[in-house]
């Protein structure tokens, strides 16, 4: 029987997911995408494996499938944060780029309150 050990690193939570920079999300996403390269080469190889049972050897592709998809939903959860925060800095930069000037968009000493 054999037996496949991988490690999954764990998407953290809270502000110590705020401090995350892009190349830091670029390399956890290369990692991930390491692990399931390996993951499916034991896949393949599973495959040739003449000392396991065939019922054996679904169970170990049914935990190496489910493997992958654990670690293709934390690649999704780190490209998802990685959007949010590029729309959230361009909303702000959208939002810096029209300071009220008083003339189109009034200040609060140069506004004009109509009464009709």
């Amino acid at each position: 029987m054999t037996t496949i050990l991988t490690s999954t690193p764990s998407i953290g939570s809270g502000s110590s997911s705020d401090t995350v920079n892009s190349s830091d999300t670029a390399s956890q996403i290369a990692s991930l995408n390491k692990q399931i390269s390996r993951l499916n080469d034991q896949l393949k190889s599973l495959g040739d494996d003449k000392t396991m049972t065939t019922e054996e050897k679904k169970k170990q592709q049914d935990t190496i499938k489910a493997q992958i998809q654990v670690l293709e939903a934390q690649i999704q959860q780190l490209q998802r944060k990685e959007q949010q925060k590029a729309e959230a800095k361009q909303a702000q930069k959208e939002g810096n780029t029209a300071p009220a000037d008083g003339v189109n968009r009034p200040t609060q000493n140069n506004q004009l309150d109509v009464y009709i």
